[in-house]
C-alpha cells in the first residue's frame, strides 16, 4: 500500500489526452477543464503543491469537478 501522498493529476491528465485519441473530445475537454480547476481553485492540494490532501482526496476532487462539468 502506498503513502498516499502522490499528486494524481497527472495521471488524470493522461485520461484526457487518452479520450482524445479515442475521439472523445468533449469528454477529453470536462477532464481537463477539472485539471485546471483544481490547480486554480487550490482548495484541494497534494503536500508537493503546498496542500494537506491525500492523493485520494485530490482524486476525490477532481472526479467532483469532473462531474460538474
Amino acid at each position: 500500500m502506498g503513502k498516499g501522498i502522490a499528486n494524481p493529476l497527472a495521471t488524470v491528465s493522461a485520461v484526457a489526452m487518452m479520450l482524445d485519441h479515442l475521439g472523445e473530445q468533449e469528454a477529453a475537454q470536462r477532464v481537463d477543464n477539472a485539471v485546471a480547476k483544481c490547480l486554480e481553485q487550490r482548495t484541494v492540494l497534494t503536500v508537493d503543491l503546498g496542500g494537506t490532501a491525500s492523493t485520494s482526496e485530490m482524486g476525490d476532487e477532481a472526479a467532483r469537478l469532473i462531474r460538474e462539468g
